[in-house]
């Protein structure tokens, strides 16, 4: 008799090919039978379909190349494609109106209104849609490593390719918390490859990602796109943390000394820095993207890391280039079909190649990712183009609410097609795309906590100097690295101080191992009146881009940023 958990002892060629999955059939319908009912009312066919319940990595392997074409790259990562949409669908995300959440959104151009009704329809085709399949993957995880704060989140997709996705990007139960999961806090319903229906009210197009925060359900239609399950669980904590829980969701990575324990959370948008600064071989890696700031420390939302792959090298970024191995996914990215080596530097399919894999495949992170402390150092990455702001600025705090509200960095030529000179983006509180509620009651909430716990905050620059861009060169690494190991130290709460003229900044006279004319960007202009001309062109933009919170901010903070005299 061959018992279930052991191979039949037989010469392995002719071991039967349908062995391993009858098993899995079996396997899985015993192991989410308590759960039948749940499925049934929401209206599986379970008569028909297949459920896999956090299936293990090497089936999700087997499926994704069996069913979806995925290969195997030459360090062992799965390679897989999202097929016509390879990032997000700002334009699609939709939050229902409803009686319970209406009060707390901030309605406009980020979240765009959806009726219930409207929901309920898209809702039903989705399910309808994960019906037809033959397997359907279901992922229990947490979003939160702290058990006070976290939530329990459910994915139901048809795709392997997205259950290991969210395998890797949400916090992996053990067996015991997978036996006791009970209900979920969140549902995705991700039938992806299934476009929307552009007839029904509300739908500009056949891709279709929302929210209902009443339900505590995500649907997503027209798009194999896996970041977008990644933001939406990050949409709802964003949501979640501030008003049911009363705590600081932010945008951010951060990392923890070794031999202090201090905290830094570091603030960026994209080409500003925030993963290598943060990848740091003195301290250990909290995270990578996504944080909540407790009243009792600081912790990770996420279990793993979702990295841009473009120009990856083990040189430049050893540690995600190692990251990059069996359980990893590689999405959209090329590779060479006789090696089966990805090409990082090929962006035939798109220049957002990504890789998704368990934050424990980083060597120096934190596990579990959390810390009982609270942050010592915010630092606000900006890469400002226009070569006018300091390598490094000690911001006081009304000068923290005014950056962090205003989101600063600038768009470079070369980026997309048109930009012929730098292009200032503000995106507040450093995540436009992904914030729920008004951006004033995630700066107010920073404030009070910088405040109370006495937290020093840096704008650090990794832009140009000397010149904008065209004309002077971009700050060395070597020198922004410096900047921050004399942040960590505390060398920079010593030093001497002189006000930066027009934006109002406190920079430092000298720190060691960086030229005095690098701190003051002033000395490192030959040209004079050419700098003069892009102070007060860079302050009018900041002027008017942060018109938008004028009206909901203290005077203190208004009057904290950048005069055009």
């Amino acid at each position: 008799m061959v018992h279930p958990h052991q191979t039949p002892y037989v010469t392995p060629h002719i071991l039967h090919k349908n062995y391993a999955q009858a098993f899995d059939n079996e396997f899985h319908s015993n192991l989410i039978g308590r759960d039948l009912e749940y499925f049934s009312q929401a209206g599986f066919d379970m008569d028909r379909i297949q459920l896999k319940r956090n299936a293990p990595v090497a089936q999700l392997y087997e499926d994704a190349i069996r069913n979806e074409g995925a290969i195997i790259s030459s360090s062992g990562a799965l390679i897989n494609f999202s097929g016509k949409k390879t990032g997000r669908s700002p334009k699609d995300k939709r939050i229902v109106y409803e009686e319970t959440s209406k009060d707390d959104i901030w309605w406009g151009s980020v979240n765009i209104k959806m009726d219930e009704h409207t929901f309920e329809i898209n809702r039903e085709r989705a399910i309808d849609y994960l019906n037809t399949r033959d397997n359907v993957y279901v992922f229990d995880g947490f979003a939160g490593w702290d058990p006070k704060y976290r939530i329990k989140v459910r994915v139901i997709c048809a795709r392997a390719y997205h259950a290991l996705f969210m395998n890797n990007m949400l916090i992996r139960p053990t067996e015991e918390e997978l036996a006791s999961f009970g209900e979920p806090d969140f549902i995705i319903y991700n039938a992806g490859q299934f476009p929307a229906n552009r007839f029904t009210k509300g739908m500009s197009s056949t891709t279709s990602v929302e929210i209902n925060f009443k339900r505590m359900e995500m649907v997503i239609l027209g798009t194999e796109y896996a970041g977008e399950m990644k933001k939406g669980v990050f949409s709802v904590m964003h949501y979640l943390q501030p008003v049911k829980f009363g705590q600081l969701s932010l945008h951010s990575s951060a990392n923890v000394g070794m031999e202090k324990g201090d905290v830094t959370l570091f603030f960026g948008l994209s080409g500003t820095g925030k993963t290598t600064l943060s990848a740091d071989p003195n301290r250990l890696l909290i995270g990578d993207d996504e944080h909540v700031w407790s009243d009792t420390g600081v912790f990770n939302i996420e279990g793993g890391c979702y990295a841009k792959c473009i120009n990856l090298s083990s040189e430049k970024e050893p540690e995600i280039f190692n990251a990059i191995r069996f359980g990893s996914i590689l999405e959209n990215v090329v590779y060479n079909p006789l090696s089966r080596m990805p090409d990082y530097d090929d962006v035939g399919i798109t220049e957002n190649t990504r890789c998704a894999y368990p934050i424990e495949y980083i060597p120096n992170a934190k596990i579990p990712c959390m810390v009982d402390r609270q942050p010592s150092n915010i630092i606000m990455l900006t890469c400002d183009a226009f070569g006018v702001l300091p390598p490094v600025s000690k911001l006081s705090p009304d000068q923290a609410s005014y950056h962090f509200l205003a989101g600063y960095t600038s768009k470079t030529p070369g980026t997309e097609d048109g930009v012929l000179e730098p292009i200032p983006t503000f995106s507040t509180c450093y995540s436009a795309p992904f914030i729920v509620l008004h951006p004033g009651r995630y700066a107010e909430m920073l404030a009070e906590r910088m405040s109370k716990h006495n937290v020093s905050c840096w704008l650090i620059n990794t832009g140009w100097t000397g010149g904008k861009f065209g004309t002077g060169k971009r700050c060395p690494l070597k020198y922004t690295r410096r900047i921050v190991d004399a942040v960590h130290s505390g060398e920079l709460l010593d030093s001497e101080y002189e006000t930066f003229g027009g934006f109002g900044l406190q920079i430092p006279t000298a720190v060691e191992g960086v030229p005095r004319e690098v701190l003051n960007p002033r000395l490192a202009w030959a040209d004079k009146e050419a700098f003069e001309r892009e102070v007060r062109k860079l302050a009018g933009m900041f002027q008017k881009a942060f018109k938008l919170y004028e009206s909901d901010v203290q005077e203190s903070v208004r009057l904290a940023g950048p005069r055009v005299d």
